[in-house]
């Protein structure tokens, strides 16, 4: 005779049933990762640079990395994200996205807060202005440290970088409230980018956080550059009387005389 066996029972599962902790455990940290990944894909991109910000950006993480010579417009365009064409529409070179970088560094310095200092000395207004343009500078020193090197020894691509900071500067004196107009402004202009450039080269080696160097040389400067625009200021008074008589005597020429002189020099009067 044999044993009738019924249907084996499955253990029956309750909402209330007790985890092992170690179960729990992982389950929780799987499901903060869960959660940390959604939120890092959910999380926004950081906003996209334009055109000629990225480019300039592109340029200086190269030249921070490797020697000057060795970047060319396609690792530029590369590093950017462009194509050559559409970096051939911003840029007409490597130098002029050098060149593009004033223009950044400008417009930080121009923003920044010049509160406060209206009724102060000039020359304290541009020490602060030019300080600030050190700050803006910062995070490009690595590159700007090797750019420095490599065109010391290049004096086209050095007059090329004159004539860019001289336009920058007529800002940064514009900032500190002084003129550069006529002949007088010229030279404190081109005085600054000189001084400047100095101050530039003390601060490419200053690793202190507080600059003491740099800041020692640029208040040296400055004050030099006030000695010499005093003596410019005695060698114009002291040449007005003369200047004044060469103009009367310009004026009492022959207005016909005057007239053909004209036509002899002007361009026009070959065609």
């Amino acid at each position: 005779m044999t044993e009738t066996r019924g249907p084996a029972k499955r253990p029956r599962k309750t909402a209330t049933s007790a985890t092992a902790p170690g179960t729990a455990s992982a389950t929780s940290e799987g499901a903060a990762r869960e959660s940390l990944a959604e939120a890092s894909t959910a999380a926004p991109n950081p906003p996209k640079l334009p055109p000629r910000e990225a480019a300039v950006e592109a340029l200086m993480r190269l030249a921070a990395e490797q020697p000057w010579s060795d970047i060319e417009i396609g690792d530029i365009a590369r590093e950017a994200g462009l194509t050559l064409a559409e970096l051939r529409d911003l840029f007409p070179s490597k130098g002029a996205v050098l060149g593009g970088l004033t223009r950044i560094i400008d417009r930080k310095v121009l923003e920044g807060d010049s509160a406060g200092l209206e009724e102060e000395p000039a020359r304290e207004r541009l020490f602060d202005v030019l300080m600030r343009r050190l700050d803006a500078m910062t995070p490009y020193k690595p590159a700007l440290r090797r750019i420095a090197y490599a065109l010391r020894g290049e004096p086209l691509a050095m007059l090329a970088l004159n004539g860019v900071m001289l336009n920058s500067h007529r800002y940064m004196l514009a900032a500190a409230g002084i003129d550069t107009e006529g002949p007088l402004g010229q030279l404190k202009l081109q005085g600054v980018v000189i001084a400047f450039a100095r101050v530039t080269q003390v601060w490419l080696d200053d690793d202190d956080p507080a600059l003491a160097r740099t800041m020692a040389r640029l208040d040296k400067e400055i004050r030099s550059g006030e000695r010499l625009m005093e003596r410019a200021e005695d060698a114009r008074r002291l040449t007005a009387p003369l200047r004044a008589l060469g103009r009367s005597l310009l004026d009492r020429r022959p207005r016909a005389r005057r007239d053909r002189d004209g036509d002899e020099t002007d361009p026009a009067a070959a065609i």
